[in-house]
């Protein structure tokens, strides 16, 4: 390889930079360096001269692979060729330095020897690697958030989703958000009206939005109620983008109907408790008067012959008598606080007892009754015939709900640790406007002939005390479903 003898005003103009420069010859044998790269190494022209780079950079020992220098390169496209490379200095320190070899050519257009500029790009480095940490954890941050996070550039399109915003939108399964609107996920025009009020005055002051409830779409198009704030995000002055948080308000929503319906379970106990303390007064009252009635009627048809106008209206007097008797008879059954007679019961077996009582009889005979009985149905604690009581009064009201012609399910189950008893007929439903009172004492929708509108206020009475609860399903036309939980013998 041919030694190359620089011209000086070549060398007085790379000694006068201010940035280190090396020059090498075309077997990458170093034949001469400036001032500023003896001094970025601490290295002595001596020490350079005739040595190859990988012993002058980095005071390494390790050859310098082809590959990484790309030195085939500049021999072959005659182009500068850049590398970045980190080392660690003899003080222990780490630095990076971005290396551009360039070939200089002669006037045949060969290579004759390659200078190499070195900068040191360690600063730039520590600040790329802050600012990768600092996004990092700002969107840990952003992502930790419960509330839905949803950025969108001025033209409506979205740049940035966490992780609560994606799984509101119904888009878990994407790692970045879909090219999509900000506007489609509102229902029509809502959009417009958001950001009308975002750059007035009025709720919030410009580009802020207050706290407003409003509806979003999910991925399939079902609408959302959140609650929501905005802002506009400025650059330089200019509106650049958009930026709204969304608190999901369903499951707070869920919990209001929870409480509400506690509210009323707990409203409708205590006005049953007190309408069976007044009842019990009432009919031990109207008990002693019901007796001599009974009594004075049945002395005077004695007396009085058949034939007798006054013997028809007599029996009419004890007809209603015996009407109410059994009045009375349920009001003292409704109040009735005794301690159930307790023993452990397998529901299968009661309501196998039940149906056999009840399908005999004539308004059982278009009716069928099928029974999905839970064969592993786990035991509870309870008095068996106030139970027993229960499950006729559900099964004789499907039956009139039917007019005497239709279907009846009895289910049995455990779900939730709960055992659960369903009935449920094909009849003619419960009006929505009756549902709320078909426990209360006295109300019905019978005649007076055929009910006193005490039976399911009774039934709710034995349920309660039993530890259970009921509820109810209907619809109009379509059918009812009465569903008595218990709890497990034991639990």
């Amino acid at each position: 390889m041919r030694n190359l003898v620089l011209e000086k005003r070549f060398i007085n103009f790379y000694e006068s930079l201010s940035f280190p420069i090396v020059v090498f010859d075309t077997d990458k044998q170093t034949i001469n360096a400036n001032g500023v790269f003896l001094e970025r190494y601490g290295l002595k022209k001596e020490d350079i001269l005739r040595k190859r780079c990988h012993h002058i950079f980095f005071n390494s020992n390790n050859p310098c692979p082809p590959a990484n220098c790309q030195w085939d390169l500049l021999f072959s496209v005659k182009m500068p060729v850049r590398r970045t490379v980190k080392s660690v200095r003899p003080d222990g320190s780490v630095i990076h330095e971005d290396l551009v070899f360039s070939p200089v050519l002669n006037d045949s257009g060969e290579v004759d020897y390659i200078v190499a500029t070195v900068e040191d790009i360690t600063r730039s480095k520590h600040m790329e690697a802050d600012l990768k940490k600092t996004n990092e954890f700002l969107e840990n941050i952003i992502n930790s958030s419960v509330n839905a996070i949803v950025v969108a550039d001025m033209r409506g399109e979205i740049i940035l989703m966490n992780d609560s915003a994606r799984k509101l939108f119904g888009l878990e399964g994407e790692t970045r958000p879909k090219k999509i609107f900000a506007s489609k996920r509102y229902p029509p025009g809502e959009a417009k009206i958001i950001m009308e009020k975002l750059r007035g005055p009025r709720f919030g002051g410009i580009g802020k939005l207050n706290p407003i409830e409003t509806n979003v779409l999910d991925e399939t198009g079902r609408e959302i109620p959140v609650e929501m704030t905005a802002s506009i995000v400025y650059q330089d002055g200019r509106e650049a983008a958009t930026m709204a948080i969304f608190k999901d308000l369903r499951p707070g929503i869920e919990e209001e109907k929870k409480r509400e319906s506690a509210r009323m379970q707990l409203v409708q106990s205590d006005k049953l408790a007190s309408i069976g303390r007044l009842a019990a007064g009432v009919a031990h009252e109207i008990n002693n008067p019901l007796a001599g009635i009974f009594m004075y009627a049945n002395l005077a048809l004695e007396e009085i012959h058949e034939d007798n106008d006054v013997y028809e209206n007599l029996q009419k007097v004890l007809a209603q008598a015996e009407r109410c008797k059994k009045i009375v008879r349920g009001l003292l059954d409704f109040s009735r606080r005794h301690e159930p007679q307790i023993e452990t019961l397998n529901m299968n077996d009661i309501i196998e007892e039940i149906v056999s009582l009840v399908a005999n009889q004539t308004l059982f005979r278009n009716i069928k009754i099928q029974k999905e009985l839970d064969a592993d149905l786990r035991p509870m604690q309870g008095d068996k015939s106030q139970l027993q009581q229960v499950f006729i009064n559900f099964t004789l009201n499907a039956a009139e709900a039917m007019e005497g012609k239709g279907h009846l399910i009895i289910k049995t189950s455990v779900r939730n640790g709960l055992i659960e008893i369903k009935f449920t007929d094909t009849g003619s439903g419960i009006r929505p406007e009756h549902k709320e009172r078909i426990f209360e004492p006295f109300f019905t929708t019978k005649s007076e002939k055929n009910g006193t509108g005490l039976g399911l206020s009774v039934s709710y009475g034995i349920i309660t005390r039993h530890g259970g609860a009921v509820s109810v399903k209907s619809r109009v036309n379509s059918g009812t479903t009465f569903t008595l939980s218990f709890p497990v013998a034991g639990e």
